[in-house]
C-alpha cells in the first residue's frame, strides 16, 4: 500500500473537465516518485495515498490542487525582434534560455506592434483535470 516514502511507479491519462484527451503515459516509460515528497502535484499525490499495486482510479482536480491557478505575474513582455518570425503565433512555445541556463519553454499569448507577450504559466494551470491513474508498482522507501 503507498503510504509516506513508498516510491511508486504509476501511469495516467489526463483529460480536460469535459472529456478532451491532453495526454498519457500509459504503455511508455512510467511516473516514478517518493510519496510524501511533493515531487508531482498535489491533488494526485494526496489520491495515490493508501493505493495498492494494479488499482486504478478517477480523479477531477481543480486548478488548485493540479497546476494551480493562471498567475496573472506570469505575463512577461518581451521585443518582438528577440523572438524568431516563425514562431510569431498566438499559442506557439517557443524556447528560451533562463537565468540560470535552464530551457524554458513559453507560449506566446499575445502579438503587439513592438513586443509580444510570453506566458511563463504552465500549459495546464487554471485548468480542471481529469486523471486516469493506474499504480505499477510499489517499494519500501529508505524511510519506511
Amino acid at each position: 500500500m503507498i503510504k509516506d516514502g513508498s516510491v511508486v511507479s504509476f501511469e495516467y491519462t489526463i483529460s480536460d473537465e469535459n472529456g478532451m484527451f491532453i495526454e498519457s503515459n500509459r504503455g511508455r516509460e512510467p511516473v516514478t516518485y517518493t510519496h510524501g515528497q511533493q515531487e508531482i502535484i498535489p491533488g494526485l499525490e494526496e489520491n495515490l495515498s493508501g493505493m495498492e499495486i494494479n488499482e486504478e482510479k478517477n480523479v477531477r482536480l481543480p486548478p488548485e490542487e493540479a497546476f494551480g491557478p493562471v498567475d496573472a505575474n506570469g505575463f512577461q513582455e518581451v521585443p518582438k525582434d528577440n523572438i524568431p518570425a516563425e514562431d510569431l503565433k498566438v499559442g506557439t512555445t517557443v524556447q528560451i534560455r533562463g537565468r540560470r541556463g535552464e530551457d524554458l519553454d513559453l507560449r506566446v499569448h499575445e502579438i503587439k506592434e513592438q513586443t509580444v507577450v510570453l506566458d511563463f504559466n504552465h500549459p495546464l494551470a487554471g485548468k480542471t483535470l481529469n486523471f486516469g491513474i493506474k499504480v505499477l508498482d510499489i517499494q519500501p522507501g529508505e524511510s519506511e
